[in-house]
């Protein structure tokens, strides 16, 4: 697989395992990916949930995006160090993306709001 090819089959299989690290203890979690392009594999998740507090403590992920075909699927593994993202036009993005947050009460401005 080539990036694009890669960037296609995440953003058409969004729900993943995520894998981050507490302490000497891997967690893994399904997470409902965000978007894939060029530039990266972006995430959005919130403060109440551990994966931000993991990933500040340690960096460091794995995701596997699986599409199931029959008895038989594809997996596409990423693994890599996240990055936290502050920017508004990612903010932005994330409340016109995933209108839900607004229900959690999640603005572009809230400190709930953690984008990867």
């Amino acid at each position: 697989m080539n990036l694009n090819d890669c960037i296609q089959f995440a953003n058409a299989n969004p729900l993943c395992s995520f894998a981050t690290v507490e302490n000497d203890q891997p967690r893994v979690r399904i997470l409902g990916f965000w978007f894939a392009n060029e530039t990266g594999f972006y995430f959005q998740t919130s403060t109440i949930k551990e994966i931000p507090h993991q990933l500040e403590a340690n960096p460091k992920t794995e995701v596997c995006f699986y599409h199931h075909e029959g008895m038989i699927g594809t997996m596409l593994r990423v693994s890599g160090e996240v990055e936290f993202l502050d920017e508004p036009f990612y903010k932005e993005k994330a409340l016109v993306d995933r209108p839900f947050l607004k229900s959690f009460g999640i603005t572009e401005n809230s400190p709930k709001l953690t984008l990867l």
